[in-house]
């Protein structure tokens, strides 16, 4: 099978994992990590993309379990509702260039978002005192090299690079039905507000082997996590008054507050391989430790480190979690129909994060897309998928003896998940 007859077909491949990703990952992954680039043959080559996600998870049978809140008034206006949309659209970009240096040294650097995540809720559900919007984002910029031998039939491939990466996000809940208490909004809306925001460093290792007259290519690559131990941010709870809880230092100002967390690390194993003249199969298992994503505590600036703990008096706030690590399994088949179009199709099963605190629970997505390449410089791709986001409920959980998510309880249906995504790559 000849190289160049497989050229379009790896493209339509690698873009429905990636398309699949995007739709179906838990935890905070939103792109995650794809050095795709590096292995293209050409000498120089420059890809961007952008992937439209539309995930529709709706929340039924909320229940407000904490009285202090004020069951069956805790919205903002006075009144809440039991069944709410979650989630909100959001756009993946990616941009990329890759340059062979040589024989045997390929290089590549890129921009992309790993992380994110947008629930919005709004202000008057059942559950606007656990959350009213979260939103976190990210950005991420990176180099990447490989250097090449010969080695039997084919070629074997060691890789490293390093990434820098910037993490911001917000959250507001209902604090205080303010409004409800004092009669009157003069005194504040009762919401509180946090602002975070840091940046880290990581790397990664990993190797391949290709035999190029059969399109083959087996992968493994390490992505190391990235440690932010420069959280900061502040906690603004000014539409809180002071006398609502006149023993709570916080309430009725803006806060500087510090914490930690960690990004998670990763693995995941690629392999492609031509199985007949002009059919590609392709496949990927991904771990991701998103365990390590427990519950973030945040404490006022002056606070000493050793009392920031969980459960600890002297936490202001804290972002509870409760992650479990991720496993993604894909794979596929890609179909070359000439010289300038090729398709391929996928379906991916994603094991969802949750221990019982949030709504993300497996997801089963299927996807398919095409490729068209009208000169050798030039590929052009489009794709789409569809997928499952399984039913389930959250509530209450108890970890290491303290208990979590005591706000709210809700159930969710099965839902669905849908994306678009289209590419322009050059090559010369």
């Amino acid at each position: 099978m000849k190289k160049a007859l497989m050229k379009s077909v790896l493209g339509a491949g690698s873009l429905m994992l990636a398309i699949v990703g995007s739709a179906s990952a838990g935890g905070l992954e939103r792109g995650g990590y794809n050095i795709d680039l590096l292995f293209d043959t050409s000498r120089f080559t420059g890809e961007v993309s952008g992937t439209y996600v539309m995930p529709d998870r709706k929340l039924n049978n909320v229940r407000d379990i904490n009285p202090a809140n004020g069951i069956g008034s805790n919205g903002i206006g006075g009144g809440a509702t039991n069944d709410v949309n979650e989630t909100e659209d959001y756009w993946v970009p990616r941009i990329g260039f890759k340059a062979g240096i040589g024989e045997a040294i390929d290089c590549m650097a890129d921009y992309s978002q790993p992380w994110g995540a947008h629930s919005n809720p709004g202000a008057n559900w059942m559950g606007a005192n656990d959350n009213i919007e979260t939103k976190i984002e990210s950005d991420n910029y990176a180099a990447t090299c490989s250097y090449k031998m010969d080695a039997g039939k084919g070629q074997f491939r060691v890789l490293g690079g390093v990434f820098y990466q910037e993490v911001s996000g917000f959250k507001e809940r209902l604090v205080a039905p303010v409004p409800t208490l004092t009669g009157t909004p003069a005194f504040g809306n009762g919401v509180g507000r946090l602002d975070l925001e840091d940046s880290g460093v990581g790397w990664r290792i990993g190797a391949a082997y290709e035999i190029q007259e059969i399109a083959f290519r087996a992968s493994l690559v390490y992505n190391s996590a990235v440690k932010l131990d420069g959280l900061s941010g502040t906690l603004d709870l000014t539409q809180i008054p002071g006398f609502i809880s006149p023993t709570n230092p916080l309430l009725g100002r803006v806060t500087d507050i510090y914490g930690s967390a960690t990004m998670p690390e990763s693995i995941e194993f690629k392999v492609q391989s031509g199985i007949a003249p002009d059919w590609l199969a392709f496949g990927s298992v991904k771990w991701v430790n998103w365990s390590r994503l427990q519950t973030v505590d945040l404490c006022p600036v002056g606070v000493d480190a050793s009392l920031c703990f969980p459960g600890s008096p002297f936490v202001a706030t804290s972002l509870d979690l409760l992650y479990r690590d991720g496993w993604t399994v894909s794979g596929g088949i890609g179909h070359k129909f000439n010289d300038q179009w090729s398709a391929a199709g996928s379906i991916t099963w994603d094991r969802g994060t949750t221990t019982g605190l949030s709504a993300q629970t497996d997801t089963w997505t299927f996807g398919g897309g095409v490729a068209y390449t009208p000169t050798q410089n030039v590929e052009l791709r489009l794709a789409g998928a569809l997928g499952i986001l399984t039913s389930g409920s959250a509530g209450p959980v108890t970890s290491n003896g303290i208990n979590y998510g005591e706000e709210v309880t809700y159930d969710f249906d099965n839902d669905l998940v849908s994306a678009i995504s289209a590419s322009l790559k050059v090559k010369w």
